[in-house]
């Protein structure tokens, strides 16, 4: 993204905390509030921190439809819509199911777009899952993007740097799709 909309997102530190609203957040607010679109999120392993991010932003709730946080995996299929059998088949962590869940809020709650997350934050793995193994996804009226990221570190900036990369990875779709 050189120049442009997405100018200045890669020095923003996965270290920074929710609570001072990364930049990737303050622009997406901004590119929603632009074209009159809105968001919601789906958040297993972040357990809300991605809307915490968007909602320490104030004026957000022009664009922020809410959140679920579907921590156990019968909740990513009944209050996401994420399909029970490719749960089943694939699991909770997957690419698959990171496009469900943002698909699934963004239809569930009438955004224009969706956020999700979905993936293990440790200190152990999970299922076979390493610790740090993380999907992100966004859906947009265009298109559903997923990024697999494989973090390090303890548990804190595991999540930290899952809430960073979902907001990156919304940031370039809404982009891409205001083009």
């Amino acid at each position: 993204m050189p120049g442009g909309a997405g100018a200045g997102l890669a020095d923003t530190a996965l270290g920074d905390s929710p609570a001072t609203s990364p930049r990737a957040a303050v622009r997406l607010v901004e590119l929603l509030k632009a074209r009159r679109a809105t968001v919601a999120t789906a958040e297993s392993l972040t357990g809300g921190l991605v809307g915490a991010a968007l909602t320490d932003i104030p004026g957000v709730s022009a664009v922020y439809r809410g959140g679920v946080v579907v921590y156990a995996t019968d909740l990513k299929a009944t209050l996401a819509g994420v399909p029970a059998d490719l749960l089943a088949d694939l699991g909770p962590v997957h690419a698959d199911t990171a496009a469900a869940l943002a698909s699934g809020v963004r239809e569930r709650l009438g955004a224009t777009y969706g956020l999700a997350t979905t993936g293990v934050a440790g200190p152990d793995p999970q299922a076979g899952i390493e610790a740090g193994t993380v999907y992100v996804a966004a859906a947009g009226p265009e298109a559903v993007k997923v990024r697999k990221l494989a973090l390090s570190g303890d548990r804190a900036t595991v999540r930290q740097g899952s809430v960073q990369a979902a907001l990156e990875l919304a940031v370039e779709l809404v982009t891409e799709e205001l083009a």
